[in-house]
């Protein structure tokens, strides 16, 4: 299958404005504050959701709320990035909601990572836009370079990371070009067979996932096996495993462990440990671009194209 053409919408320049939402879990205005001043610093406008602050149960507003959020920066021509403040549960309940009509005429940067996964992979299956897979609001001052990516990364300045394996999981050495595509596993696995399912063939994966149970991971990755997404595989990028949990009988492996069983027989490249997802450092990624993947054992660099 050939791979399609992706979109680039255009990267941010000083004056744009962004817009923040929450399209899943709620957040308090005080959690968002220096966000935003940091956002403001790097010389952009903030726009601030209608229903950012509302809550319902565990959601930043109703189905309806949220939806309206997005669907109006979606909209609006003058916002050029929307960021969601943070992850938790809530997007897949909104993603058939949502009319992609104007985003699709005027692409604008989509960010978040974990819940957000659902857009990345809506967007990317049927749109065949860039999205960028970083840290949110709610974690800015988590680790400040991390940070710095996500203004690279719009800005469209160069990205490239090196990193190294620190889990031990055992890289498999090689060079991989390809789009990078995946998000959050636990999502990858739950949008199968879906309107927002993702391709992968001759793409580089990246995973990352975070309190699971060990026998969930094992669950999820051999279904995305029975489901073909490593047979045509270009590369995998592992990130961040983390807070994994485990029954009273032990399941006996990581994750990463359980990840290398499933794809050990698969020759493409793989790198573990790397520095993306629910962890203090969230390096920016943007999902849909090509990127060249060279491991070389326990050292990985990522390059964007």
């Amino acid at each position: 299958m050939k791979t399609k053409e992706i979109t680039l919408p255009p990267f941010l320049r000083p004056g744009d404005t962004v817009g923040i939402c929450a399209v899943a879990r709620k957040v308090t205005k005080e959690e968002i504050e220096p966000a935003v001043r940091k956002l403001e610093e790097w010389g952009f406008y903030v726009e601030l959701g209608q229903h950012l602050f509302g809550a319902e149960n565990q959601y930043s507003g109703s189905d309806e709320e949220r939806a309206s959020d997005l669907q109006a920066f979606l909209d609006d021509p003058s916002v050029k990035a929307v960021i969601s403040a943070r992850g938790g549960y809530g997007t897949m309940r909104i993603i058939d909601r949502l009319d992609f009509t104007k985003f699709r005429e005027q692409p604008k940067w989509i960010t978040g990572y974990s819940d957000i996964t659902v857009l990345h992979s809506h967007i990317h299956t049927n749109f065949s836009i860039a999205t960028m897979h970083a840290t949110m609001p709610l974690n800015f001052a988590k680790d400040p370079f991390s940070t710095e990516t996500l203004r690279e990364g719009w800005c469209g300045e160069p990205l490239s990371y090196k990193s190294i394996d620190t889990v031990n999981a055992e890289n498999r050495s090689g060079f991989a070009a390809g789009q990078l595509t995946g998000g959050n596993l636990s999502l990858l696995y739950a949008l199968q067979a879906s309107a927002s399912d993702i391709d992968t063939d001759g793409k580089i994966l990246f995973l990352e996932d975070l309190d699971e149970y060990l026998y969930h991971i094992d669950r999820m990755m051999l279904s995305l096996k029975r489901a073909g997404k490593f047979d045509g595989l270009a590369g995998l990028i592992v990130g961040g495993m983390n807070d994994m949990k485990d029954n009273t009988v032990p399941f006996g492996k990581s994750a990463e462990k359980i990840i290398a069983e499933h794809v050990r027989e698969f020759s493409f490249p793989v790198c573990y440990g790397f520095p993306a997802g629910h962890d203090v450092k969230n390096y920016a990624l943007a999902l849909g671009r090509t990127i060249h993947l060279d491991v070389n054992g326990p050292e990985t660099v990522l390059t964007f194209v």
